[in-house]
């Protein structure tokens, strides 16, 4: 059973050391002093002295100023450069607007000028192909009068021929040596 034994506590200073009237009988924690000052207080007096120091002695203020001026100069810069090139962009803009502009009313003058001039062209190939039809077909009646004259031509040459050849055996059959010189002293006569 002297395993079961609960351990031992040893208390170096009484308990009753740590009670005090008044607070429940809880223990109490006593914060270091100097001169009167807790730790949090002299912290509080040295970051005053150190911004005292700062400000009057070392002119941190206006080495502050003067870092926060030239940040408020740099972003006025900035902004100023930010507008200007604003304003170029715009005026850009504009440029290409105008000129995107000017060119689809360039495309669309270009379009209606090559619409029109192919309008003419097809007009004037219409008219040329009308007059080389009209033409080919008054070379084809030329060629079929023409032929038409030479057959009719042809046709009066052989009858002629043939007249002439029949007139020959008429003659040469009926008027001999006699009968022409009757007819040449006739005519010599009416002369």
């Amino acid at each position: 059973m002297a395993d079961t034994l609960p351990p031992e506590v040893f208390a170096t200073e009484p308990a009753e050391a740590y009670i005090e009237e008044g607070h429940g009988g809880a223990p109490v924690h006593f914060e270091p002093e100097l001169f009167g000052f807790a730790p949090f207080q002299w912290v509080s007096v040295a970051m005053l002295l150190l911004l005292l120091i700062a400000v009057f002695y070392a002119k941190a203020h206006k080495t502050i100023a003067g870092g926060l001026d030239g940040k408020i100069q740099a972003i006025k810069d900035q902004l100023d450069e930010a507008k200007q090139l604003r304003a170029e962009a715009e005026a850009l803009r504009e440029e290409y607007a105008a000129k995107i502009k000017g060119a689809e009313t360039d495309a669309e003058a270009m379009l209606a000028s090559a619409r029109t001039e192919a309008d003419s062209i097809l007009e004037q190939a219409d008219a040329d192909s009308r007059a080389m039809v009209a033409r080919r077909q008054r070379m084809a009646e030329d060629k079929i009068a023409a032929a038409e004259r030479e057959a009719v031509q042809d046709v009066r040459n052989r009858a002629a021929r043939a007249a002439t050849g029949a007139s020959r055996m008429l003659i040469a059959q009926n008027y001999g040596t006699d009968a022409d010189r009757a007819l040449a002293d006739k005519v010599i006569a009416n002369i």
